[in-house]
């Protein structure tokens, strides 16, 4: 009796054992990893074929899977495991097929957790192929468009941190490529652009880690605007009118130092130049202090072996970017150099209306806007003699016709000939006419010709 108890209570144990160890198993959140299916081989072959850098087998493998069978519970994952080989693979051409990938994936799958990874992703790609600020900036800028496009789509994701700091850093080479733009402008003394470049500059990226110096050059330009009216001959009213502008501005730019950055190096210089336009000097708040203290805390430092092989590398180095704050998600609308030179246009034009009686067009300098010149303050028409462009006739005197042109050299004999001349170019130009329309006539053919019908 004992000898056929004992079999079957082992039998009992071996299966209880194996039932349980069946159930300890951990269990593929994509698929079931026990499936014996064609779908399963073909996907552990291409995550094989990955880990050994086999990248090519991978995509092949990936591809036949997704293709025969278009149902199977691996598309999803087939699908961003392509992506992530040709990422892997890396190089220019590796990296351009990635984002495609990545982007169908986001595409076909945007409820999926994945989505995220793929975006993150994508925007790596463009992170990855950054240049120094004073080169091309075309990756930096996608790398910040695709980092804010994660943040605005999967504000759950898990990467969201990361991807924040990422954007932090990116705005960092971008406000540097506009601050050295603003300075280049700034030392060759043409103040619009400085002044354009600068004023975006610090509206845009305010975690910047020089804004201080920025918003200090953006006083100076405008501080050198006022010195500029000066030396115009435009009227005191108009003079006075502009200058008390661009005062304000530079006076702003200064104030705007001690409110927001109050713990930077250009701290002291700003209040000084508050006092010497006789200004209020405005008091930071504690919390400003604090925010300002954190934000220059948590940047990195520029060693001397740092430097050394900064000049080795092709990407910028991003050390000095905040790790603290948020980055700026809405670009606030950029300040053009031909906008601000339009505007002190109008700004002379509506004084000349409103002191005149009338409106008249303005020349304002536009070096280095890219406009050219308008016309002067006051018509030559309108001007008597004796007055200086843009100056306005003294009470009760009347603007003239404009004098006669004559050439007192030739004696009147200059009359004659710019008459013998203008009529000698229009017998040229009539000449010229005939010529063109009688070759542009068809001529008649002859013999044979006439049967050939080209």
């Amino acid at each position: 009796m004992l000898r056929r108890i004992l079999p079957a209570l082992f039998l009992a144990v071996a299966v209880l054992s194996t039932v349980g160890c069946h159930k300890n198993k951990t269990q593929n959140p994509l698929a079931n990893i026990d499936s014996k299916q064609p779908d399963k081989v073909l996907y552990d072959r291409a995550m094989a074929a990955l880990k050994k850098n086999r990248y090519d087998t991978a995509r092949i493998t990936l591809q036949t899977l997704i293709n025969t069978y278009p149902d199977s519970e691996y598309i999803a994952r087939a699908k961003l495991s392509v992506g992530d080989a040709w990422y892997a693979e890396g190089g220019s051409s590796g990296l351009a097929q990635a984002e495609v990938e990545y982007k169908d994936f986001i595409t076909f799958f945007p409820n999926l957790p994945e989505a995220a990874e793929a975006q993150f992703k994508v925007a790596n790609i463009h992170y990855k192929q950054m240049e120094k600020p004073d080169r091309d900036f075309t990756h930096a800028k996608r790398a910040e468009d695709e980092y804010k496009q994660l943040l605005l789509q999967f504000p759950d994701s898990k990467l969201v941190p990361e991807a924040k700091q990422r954007l932090m850093q990116v705005q960092e080479v971008l406000a540097e490529r506009e601050f050295r733009i603003g300075h280049f402008y700034y030392v060759r003394e043409t103040w619009p652009a400085a002044i354009a470049r600068l004023q975006t500059m610090v509206d845009t990226y305010p975690l910047y880690s020089e804004a201080d110096e920025a918003l200090y050059l953006l006083g100076q330009a405008y501080e050198a605007e006022v010195e500029r009216m000066r030396a115009t001959r435009l009227s005191e009213t108009i003079k006075g009118e502009l200058q008390k502008k661009f005062t304000d501005a530079a006076a702003e730019a200064y104030s705007r130092i001690l409110t927001r950055y109050p713990v930077m190096d250009r701290a002291p210089d700003a209040r000084k130049r508050l006092q010497a336009l006789q200004r209020t000097v405005p008091t930071p708040t504690e919390a400003a202090i604090a925010q300002n203290k954190a934000e220059e805390a948590s940047r990195g430092e520029l060693g001397m072996r740092r430097r050394l092989f900064m000049n080795l590398r092709r990407g910028p180095d991003v050390a000095r970017a905040a790790s603290v704050g948020e980055p700026t998600m809405t670009d606030p609308k950029a300040t053009g150099a031909p906008d601000l030179v339009r505007e002190t246009g109008k700004t002379i034009e509506a004084s000349y209306a409103a002191g005149a009686g009338g409106s008249h067009s303005v020349a304002v300098e536009t070096v280095g806007t890219g406009e050219p010149p308008k016309s002067d303050p006051t018509p030559h028409s309108a001007q008597p003699a004796g007055t200086a462009p843009g100056a306005q006739p003294a009470a009760g005197e009347e603007a003239g016709p404009p004098p006669t042109q004559v050439n007192e050299a030739a004696g009147g004999q200059g009359e004659q000939a710019a008459s013998a001349d203008a009529n000698a170019k229009s017998d040229k130009d009539s000449k010229d006419d005939k010529d063109r329309t009688s070759t542009s006539r068809k001529k008649k053919k002859k013999g044979l010709r006439k049967v050939i019908p080209f």
